[in-house]
């Protein structure tokens, strides 16, 4: 049996992660930074992403940033191409990007929808589409990780149908994508978190958005916290460690499978 030690070993490997530099997204940056992989941290906002390159660098950590639209196909092979040229390879990719903005169907509009699918699902298309190309042309393998969540199985606010649709959608892919990249030894998994206090939750509870009469957004928040058997909402870094799992050769004969994380919602 192999060491525990190497199992966790990252060492030589890039990582990519979408939406790298907050919340989640620094979570897994992190993680996989401390196990010894390159990482680029591929951030819509330049400012974001380069602060927070930073602060890892300052850890001792191989960290970089890249500004990406993961929406846009030219950001995407920019981003390929430069990883590529800095590291000489993608080892890991980890689709976390993501965008949830509440609103009621009765107001949501064809941009809005659009707008989330064009980052949460067409994203994820993207940048496996392009980083996968790169993993194969090196004949070693990878790992891709996409990052779904529990409205992926279950709806868990109004106001999110336009989210819940992409993240069903980015489940399906992944299932298909395992299927299609296994003869490659490209192991693909999700993991779907429940409620994470990040600054995009902090926001969505401040947000004061024109909910359907009689629907309370805080109280909807309260009342998910109550249905947490763990009576909490989850840290970055919970989802950082199942990432590092994944990524790692501890999950060698995974691939398809999607891992809840969630402080047991979804048993409620």
């Amino acid at each position: 049996m192999e060491k525990l030690s190497n199992l966790l070993n990252l060492s030589g490997r890039t990582a990519i992660v979408t939406g790298g530099a907050v919340g989640i997204g620094f979570g897994i940056s992190y993680r996989l930074a401390e196990a010894g992989a390159n990482v680029v941290i591929a951030n819509r906002t330049a400012k974001e992403g380069e602060d927070a390159a930073a602060s890892l660098s300052r850890q001792g950590f191989s960290v970089i940033a890249i500004q990406t639209d993961v929406s846009s196909e030219d950001d995407v092979k920019r981003m390929v191409a430069e990883t590529v040229k800095r590291f000489g390879s993608i080892d890991i990719l980890v689709n976390n990007a993501g965008i949830y903005p509440a609103i009621p169907l009765a107001q949501m509009s064809l941009q809005d929808f659009d707008r989330v699918l064009s980052v949460n699902l067409k994203g994820v298309f993207l940048c496996t589409k392009y980083a996968s190309e790169e993993m194969i042309k090196k004949g070693r393998g990878g790992r891709i990780i996409n990052v779904t969540s529990i409205d992926a199985l279950h709806p868990s606010s109004v106001g999110l149908a336009h989210y819940d649709a992409s993240k069903h959608g980015v489940w399906g892919f992944t299932k298909n994508i395992a299927l299609e990249l296994a003869p490659h030894r490209i192991w693909a998994n999700a993991i779907a978190p429940g409620g994470i206090m990040t600054p995009g939750t902090q926001k969505l509870q401040q947000q004061p958005v024109p909910m359907p009469s009689g629907v309370d957004m805080q109280k909807m928040m309260e009342l998910f916290l109550q249905r947490i058997p763990m009576r909490r909402l989850g840290d970055p870094d919970d989802i950082g460690k199942v990432a590092l799992f994944l990524a790692s050769e501890m999950s060698s004969y995974m691939t398809g499978s999607q891992i809840v994380v969630d402080g047991g919602v979804l048993l409620m």
